[in-house]
């Protein structure tokens, strides 16, 4: 991200160099924001401003917004919308002396955020982190002076917690409603609620058509301003199967390469992991072309690796970039205007949560007519778009809301905090299956979120402080009571972060398998995670040390590892600002070890599986759905020398074709019976598997009458073996 910022600004100061077109006089116009003299860069910009589809509607906006608290404004990508309209928002705050409070803009990528702050900074004329600033995940680039902050969807979210009413603002602005994620549904479905009780808010909504329309039904009576997209190109469809859509697409991206037609290529994939694939197989491709036909570049652009753009110099002008991506990622493409040919398989992967045996599955399915309407877009009107379906495909009008394929008790927790803030009514464009939300209300009564009214219990107040899942946010909660909250915060990083482990090239699969089992912890992934983190900061005390080539000779993730370690000082200070106890490290003891896992069952006493025949398959005791470790698990590995462990509590279940659990640690009957909750075992459905549990229980309660064998005691409390390092 340091990086996007560098590049950016080396070039705006090489072209404020070039730039010698303006000439003035004694009298400079001043900034309206900060009271210094333009630039002859801003006038150069403002210039293409004013080329902007949505420039046409600058008046109408700014009587519409004057007049009404709500306003609705449709528009494709590439029409200035998501630049244009939050500057013309502060220049509202600024008509009224920011006596209402300063413009807020959401977005639903982090990378964005940043993104969309550096480009309006520039053309206001300001200083990012001044004027113009952000707010993401682990970076705030803000100050007392900011009166124009982008920030992710989430954060503004998390904000409303200590300012329900968002009174720290005159104008918020809630780009990209068609996306309909979770947190852009809650933050529209609240805001009516805000906008009643302050009168002097305005809410402006950024959407692609025909998303607007649901908001139109949604918001009732209020002003939409349409913005009309320029002209899309050529657009060609084709009768590709699905299966066959992804090597079409490669194909097609070589043939273009080959024709030596000039422009960069944009390629809409299913998924993230298509996405990576592809990258691969362009690289290998494109090291075999002819070098007359000039380097081609694969570029990965997803939501979560988005990465820096490479700059075509004067002498690489035969450079084509391939800039790879999948759904959600539409919006990247704002700041490209080299791309001339765009490759839409038309097709995504997803993973819908399915309540009843609480997993999410993947799911194939066509893309909405949003999305395809967006990607033809991005060519301008001189470029062509291959769709790889049929024309006649009849595709869904908009995107799936989020909220009804997720699991929601984070969103329930968040809403219930959102009581005791004044916020109770909650009407949401698309209200959560029923069978979801009561599932969410049990999972939180069992994690002894709520209250016997059904009311926000002081533990779940506590739960709700921490940007974690709340069966992670209990297990924090009780490490401080079990002394080993310093190993439970780097588990609680490392899971809330991109996964720490790179899909290895073609050939090399054995010996990132041999480098991350030197990492294996024979008690489980979560211990292996610890022994990751730790090495990784061990080794940053060593001279020379590197992080990149530390991460590239272990096949590891450098921006995962920076990513947890930023999440973890987050954690630990939210517990030092709650005043709980934040133990010494003590991993590898016994005591320790014994002690990590009875905080895990403290959150996670619903996700135990057992091995039912001694070879792998897992049977689930709240579903009864059977299941193998993931192969990239230290129990997946074949080499694995210990066995496979009988009880297991596990972090992650999918449905797909090899129903897989991941991140699995080993326990003990014994600790499960002792720490989950009575009521939520009563409610566990019978079978073997909860009989040998119960059957465990009716010894307990028996032996505890009896009188305790003291050597055998002692003799186990005196045991501080080391923790294995394979």
């Amino acid at each position: 991200m340091a990086g996007n910022s560098e590049i950016s600004e080396r070039e705006l100061k090489q072209e404020d160099e070039s730039d010698d077109i303006f000439e003035f006089g004694d009298d400079l116009e001043l900034n309206q924001f900060d009271g210094l003299p333009y630039s002859s860069r801003y006038y150069r910009l403002l210039h293409e401003r004013k080329a902007l589809p949505v420039w046409k509607c600058r008046h109408e906006f700014m009587t519409l917004l004057e007049n009404n608290q709500i306003l609705i404004v449709s528009g494709t990508t590439k029409t200035g919308k998501s630049t244009q309209i939050p500057q013309w928002c502060a220049e509202f705050c600024l008509s009224a002396q920011y006596q209402h409070g300063v413009v807020v803009c959401s977005q639903i990528h982090r990378q964005q955020a940043v993104d969309l702050a550096l480009r309006v900074a520039d053309e206001m004329d300001v200083n990012i982190g001044h004027e113009v600033g952000y707010s993401i995940p682990l970076e705030t680039c803000c100050s007392h002076d900011t009166i124009l902050r982008y920030c992710t969807d989430d954060i503004l979210l998390r904000e409303m917690m200590s300012d329900p009413l968002l009174e720290n603002y005159s104008v918020v602005v809630i780009d990209q409603a068609h996306e309909r994620t979770v947190s852009t549904d809650v933050l529209l479905a609240l805001l009516r609620e805000v906008v009643l009780q302050r009168p002097d808010l305005r809410v402006v909504v950024l959407s692609a058509p025909p998303a607007s329309d649901m908001l139109l039904t949604q918001y009732g009576n209020v002003p939409r301003l349409h913005v009309e997209a320029p002209y899309a190109g050529e657009v060609v469809y084709s009768n590709s199967s699905r299966t066959e859509s992804f090597y079409s697409a490669l194909r097609l991206t070589l043939e273009v390469h080959r024709s030596r037609e000039p422009g960069d290529v944009a390629v809409f994939l299913a998924s993230e992991q298509e996405v990576v694939c592809a990258c691969n197989i362009l690289a290998k491709e494109a090291a075999r072309m002819s070098v007359s036909l000039g380097q081609l570049v694969p570029v990965a652009l997803c939501p979560g690796r988005a990465g820096v753009c490479p700059i075509i110099t004067e002498g690489q002008r035969k450079s084509r970039r391939v800039f790879l991506s999948c759904s959600q990622s539409e919006d990247f493409f704002w700041p490209v205007d080299s791309v001339n040919f765009v490759i839409d398989t038309g097709v995504e992967k997803k993973l819908v949560y399915n309540p009843r045996v609480r997993a999410s599955s993947e799911v194939i399915r066509p893309i909405s007519k949003c999305q395809a309407e967006i990607r033809k877009q991005l060519t301008g009107s001189t470029g062509k778009c291959f769709c790889l379906y049929p024309e006649e495909t009849l595709l869904p009008a908009e995107i799936p809301p989020r909220i009804l394929e997720s699991n929601i008790t984070s969103t329930v927790l968040y809403l219930k905090r959102m009581e005791v803030a004044g916020l109770g009514h909650c009407d949401f464009i698309s209200r959560p299956d029923p069978e979801c939300l009561m599932q969410a209300l049990e999972e939180l009564d069992y994690l002894a979120a709520l209250d016997n009214d059904g009311n926000l219990s002081e533990i779940g107040i506590i739960m709700s402080e921490f940007p974690l899942d709340p069966q992670m946010a209990k297990a924090l909660l009780a490490s401080c009571e079990f002394d080993c909250a310093s190993e439970m915060l780097t588990i609680a990083a490392m899971l809330a972060a991109p996964s720490c482990f790179i899909e290895p090239p073609i050939g090399m699969v054995t010996e990132a398998m041999c480098c991350h089992m030197k990492f294996q912890h024979p008690e489980g992934d979560h211990f292996t995670l610890i022994n990751i983190y730790n090495t990784f900061k061990r080794s940053q005390k060593e001279p020379h040390f590197s992080q990149e080539k530390w991460c590239r000779d272990y096949f590891l993730c450098c921006v995962a590892l920076q990513t947890a370690d930023a999440i973890r000082a987050e954690l630990t200070d939210i517990l030092k600002r709650i005043e709980l106890p934040v133990s010494e490290p003590a991993f590898g003891t016994k005591t320790n070890t014994l002690n990590i896992k009875r905080a895990l069952l403290a959150g996670y006493f619903m996700q135990i599986a057992r091995d039912v025949d001694g070879s792998g398959n897992y049977f689930m005791l709240l579903n009864k759905h059977m299941a193998q470790v993931h192969p990239l698990s230290g129990y997946g590995a074949k080499a694995h020398k210990l066995g496979l462990p009988e009880w297991v509590l596990f972090h992650e279940y999918t449905l797909s074709d090899n129903n897989c659990i991941r991140t699995v640690t080993q326990i003990s009957p014994q600790a499960f019976t002792q720490t989950a909750p009575p009521y939520y075992f009563c409610n566990m459905p019978t079978s073997e598997s909860k009989a040998i549990l119960q059957h465990i229980l009716d010894s307990d309660r028996a032996g505890s009458t009896k009188p305790k064998l003291q050597p055998a005691a002692t003799k186990e409390a005196e045991s501080h073996d080391r923790c294995v390092i394979q």
